[in-house]
């Protein structure tokens, strides 16, 4: 899909705006592309640091080196297979550290249910700031509000079903889910149980502050976004962060999405591609090389392990 939407963008782009596209890219000031990935890598080491005060309160304590490298190869692997960096993580982590994988993954899964809250506190704030523009939008693309809210209430039906449903079956496979899907909570538990939970609170919000410094500084990188003020970055921001969980690392997605997202406030399309292509490109660039030199160092390292 992602391949497909970067032939998609290339072929109804005309050829005239490619070029000024491609000459926005390798004009981009290399010192606020610097700024950004320089917030990326902290952001890295911040959800390092978050990932250890969910393991202390089960008697776990992995090195922060660890940490580091086995979240940037879970992310690079994430560009190749969605979601392989979920199973990667806690596997490296109990090849490692000695951590049980259903404990791992657990930990894993309340680190994605606090970025998915916070995700949808950063479009709770966006939607009360620009509640008219988005709305609007979204019912311009085929989305209404009342669709999405009877689509998540389907899906939460049928997950409370499921639920019900494992719990009385005596089945063994039902068993062994159960088994598993305990494991997972004593994980998701450990969040309750950590001493440092002002700490983790912390970390969050860095984390989370980081990811939007990324796409702030970027916009010094285009003239036409130079303007733009934080509540409407925000916007393509969310667009962008969305676009995020439907191809591998947003590719093609992404900078369509933020283009979209941009145009809504008069950003020509030429201007949007730009911005959303740089970021993309930077981030990812970040991810391939370090996630890479992970993969590597990780064995390396943990050779007496």
């Amino acid at each position: 899909m992602g391949i497909f939407l970067v032939w998609y963008w290339y072929t109804s782009t005309a050829p005239a705006d490619r070029e000024l596209i491609l000459f926005y890219i390798k004009d981009a000031d290399p010192f606020w592309v610097g700024i950004s990935i320089v917030l990326g890598l902290i952001a890295y080491l911040a959800r390092a640091i978050r990932w250890n005060y969910m393991l202390k309160p089960m008697g776990y304590k992995p090195k922060l080196s660890n940490n580091v490298l086995i979240i940037l190869m879970s992310y690079f692997a994430n560009l190749g297979i969605p979601r392989m960096g979920e199973i990667l993580r806690p596997t490296a982590l109990a090849t490692y550290e000695g951590v049980p994988f259903e404990k791992g993954l657990g930990t894993i899964i309340t680190e994605r249910v606090v970025d998915v809250l916070m995700l949808l506190f950063i479009i709770s704030i966006t939607l009360v700031v620009q509640t008219d523009i988005i709305l609007s939008f979204l019912e311009g693309k085929g989305f209404p509000f009342g669709g999405i809210l009877v689509a998540l209430g389907t899906a939460l039906l049928g997950l409370i079903f499921f639920v019900i449903f494992i719990k009385k079956s005596q089945n063994s496979i039902a068993t062994k889910i159960k088994h598993l899907v305990q494991g997972l909570f004593t994980g998701l538990l450990s969040v309750f149980k950590m001493e440092n939970k002002w700490g983790f609170v912390f970390q969050t919000l860095v984390i989370w502050s980081c990811y939007i410094g990324m796409f702030w500084a970027i916009k010094f990188t285009v003239l036409e976004t130079i303007d733009l003020s934080l509540t409407q970055l925000l916007v393509a921001f969310v667009f962008g962060a969305l676009a995020m969980m439907f191809t591998n690392g947003g590719i093609g997605l992404y900078p369509i999405a933020v283009s979209q997202a941009l145009a809504i406030y008069g950003i020509s399309k030429v201007s949007g591609d730009a911005f959303g292509w740089i970021m993309w490109i930077a981030q990812t660039s970040v991810l391939v090389v370090f996630g890479a030199i992970s993969f590597l160092l990780l064995p390396l390292l943990n050779r007496n392990r």
